[in-house]
């Protein structure tokens, strides 16, 4: 019983999603997966499952069958991008073959997630998506959870190719800052973008012309689910972002960036690269060109 309310509660949030963007679609829903549709078996076995949780969330209770991945260890390990011997071992290592396809979930509004899923992507693999509504979507649609202790990845072959296009670097932003080649999008708070919010870093502020959109603002945290099409359209548009122009997204260490790469993906950005490295080398770096926005009045 408690299955089945779960799943018609699940049912009725899609139906909600779509009666609020009647007429509207995303324009690369295979970029997501509902819980419903992961729940089949059918569907299940098509997929690897990555759980960035922590592990001991992940040791209590998880999707069957989902493997687990350090989130921490691979936002640390991906550096430069140029380890293409070490990432195949890592990818490879979770059961993920050149032909496979990946779905993601964490419980972390996609922060993790996102980051995971955009490395994937970056070493060439094809087919990965995010885990619409996350960990919370799946138990509040009440489908079964494996507990236990979790059997391992069986390893799959796996040779990394990067993709140099989805990755953008200071050399590089540092040359559009001159030719306006690039349009830059900075998914930080406002509080960092303003210079307000110095976190760890020598200087705060923001790279001159870019744009600012809070990478939170795209996913409705009580549902961990991506805002409906036109909201998200809206929120670029408000925010002067055009989804036609090649631009590079960043934060402080490429996460909240990777929501960001994500979700303009999911509009049909087709040239989205994330500046990996951001905040915490350009604002550390001394041959980088700062601004202090003025402060919104939203922003206390």
């Amino acid at each position: 019983m408690r299955t089945s309310l779960g799943i018609l509660f699940s049912l009725m949030v899609i139906l909600g999603e779509q009666v609020a963007s009647a007429g509207e679609a995303y324009a690369r829903p295979d970029l997501l997966i509902e819980p419903v549709t992961l729940s089949r078996p059918s569907v299940a076995k098509e997929f690897v499952i990555l759980d960035a949780r922590k592990r001991g969330p992940y040791d209590e209770g998880r999707i069957p069958g989902a493997a687990w991945v350090d989130a921490a260890v691979w936002a640390k390990a991906f550096k430069d991008g140029m380890d293409a011997a070490g990432w195949s071992a890592r990818i490879g290592g979770l059961g993920i073959g050149s032909d496979s396809k990946v779905v993601i979930y964490d419980d972390t509004s996609f922060k993790d997630a996102a980051r995971v899923w955009w490395i994937l992507k970056y070493w060439g693999v094809r087919d990965a998506r995010l885990l619409n509504g996350n960990w919370t979507g799946w138990k509040k649609a009440g489908l079964r959870i494996e507990t236990g202790k979790p059997k391992g990845p069986t390893p799959a072959k796996f040779t990394a190719k990067p993709l140099s296009e989805r990755l953008s670097t200071k050399k590089w932003l540092l040359a559009s800052l001159q030719d306006k080649g690039l349009q830059i999008v900075d998914a930080r708070s406002e509080r960092e973008f303003c210079g307000i919010d110095k976190e760890k870093n020598k200087r705060a502020g923001a790279i001159p012309g870019a744009k600012h959109l809070d990478w939170i603002d795209l996913i409705d945290k009580p549902t961990q689910r991506f805002k409906s099409p036109g909201q998200l359209r809206k929120l670029f548009q408000d925010a002067g972002i055009d989804l036609a122009r090649p631009t590079a997204t960043h934060c402080q260490s490429g996460g909240r960036s990777s929501v960001m790469v994500f979700g303009m993906e999911l509009l049909g950005a087709k040239a989205v690269s994330n500046y990996y490295a951001s905040w915490a080398e350009w604002g550390n770096a001394d041959d980088t060109p700062i601004v202090v926005p003025p402060k919104a009045k939203k922003v206390p």
